[in-house]
């Protein structure tokens, strides 16, 4: 029997890589506007290649693409990409197609939810209250509450105790093969792929669910739980 579901944040519950994407491309437009001399193409392989060294969630990216361009940071560029950033955020941050819908009707099934996030604890914060997700989740785990990423098993044990339920009263919902799907199936938890959150074509993520819809959770919920 279902009793709580565990979700992965980014590209679960929210469309990441189109918020991401939408930002970072507004930021670099805004820079070179405000006198980068540097070509656009470059400027975002520059920022992404930081990304992939630092991690995604890396809140001096600009800073330090500025200082590895020119040598020192143009405080007037610097600002006009967190400007341009941050004005593209707002606006491209959006919940995948029946998020609240899922979440609600799961509430009333009286089954527990929990975040686990493998982000920074104020990323993760300030995008679930942008999304007006806060009240619907018993918990949030992000990196700073835990000090592990997934697929550590330290994640997923903190959130069963949270809840205090056994691994198999559990399901995973992820779009993260190696860090959500594996991660959580080491610990015996039910799991389930959100396959229209990752871009990646898998052909089989060797999960028990596979989703093209999060409101597939409610019927799969309900047949584990013979409803």
């Amino acid at each position: 029997m279902i009793k709580a579901v565990i979700f992965d944040l980014d590209n679960t519950l929210m469309d990441f890589v189109k918020f991401k994407t939408a930002s970072v491309e507004a930021a670099v437009d805004a820079m070179i506007d405000a006198g980068a001399n540097i070509d656009r193409d470059e400027l975002l392989k520059k920022i992404y290649d930081i990304y992939d060294k630092e991690g995604i969630e890396d809140q001096q990216v600009f800073d330090k693409v500025l200082e590895k361009s020119f040598g020192q940071i143009d405080y007037r560029i610097l600002a006009a990409g967190i400007v341009g950033y941050r004005k593209a955020k707002e606006g491209s941050m959006t919940l995948y197609p029946h998020v609240n819908m899922t979440l609600t009707s799961l509430g009333k099934m009286g089954i527990k939810m929990i975040i686990v996030s493998d982000a920074p604890r104020l990323p993760a914060w300030m995008r679930i209250c942008s999304l007006g997700l806060q009240h619907y989740f018993d918990q949030v785990l992000t990196y700073d509450d835990t000090g592990e990423r997934k697929p550590s098993p330290k994640p997923f044990k903190m959130a069963l105790e949270i809840l205090e339920l056994k691994p198999r009263e559990v399901l995973m919902l992820g779009d993260w093969v190696e860090r959500d799907i594996h991660g959580a199936k080491n610990l015996g938890i039910k799991t389930a792929f959100a396959r229209y959150g990752n871009e990646k074509n898998l052909t089989d993520s060797g999960a028990d669910y596979e989703f093209n819809d999060i409101m597939d959770l409610i019927d799969v919920v309900k047949k584990e739980n013979g409803k």
